[in-house]
């Protein structure tokens, strides 16, 4: 998986390409670890993510929770694949997703 990052003032956007799965999601689950403290807007970009995983999910979860408490956080360009598996685990109704 693929990790870009761009940075305007205290909002982060973070596009992810690739698969957000077991493997993966230590890598992105560090990256927000040392930049959440900092951003008070959050938005992911999942036009290239590819599937994600419940490992994938919890650390979307994580980052939910401390967001919410700040700026927020949205996904955007969500695919119907990831889409889907947000309808059925029932983070389609936690996440903010356009």
């Amino acid at each position: 998986m693929t990790i870009n990052k761009v940075q305007n003032g205290t909002a982060m956007e973070i596009s992810l390409e690739g698969r957000l799965d077991t493997t993966t999601s230590p890598s992105l689950e560090k990256e927000l670890n040392d930049i959440l403290p900092s951003v008070d807007s959050l938005v992911f970009d999942f036009s290239k993510l590819d599937y994600i995983s419940s490992a994938g999910l919890r650390v979307l979860l994580a980052a939910h929770k401390v967001m919410s408490r700040k700026g927020g956080m949205k996904l955007v360009h969500v695919n119907e694949i990831v889409q889907e598996v947000f309808d059925v685990t029932g983070f389609a109704d936690i996440l903010n997703i356009e």
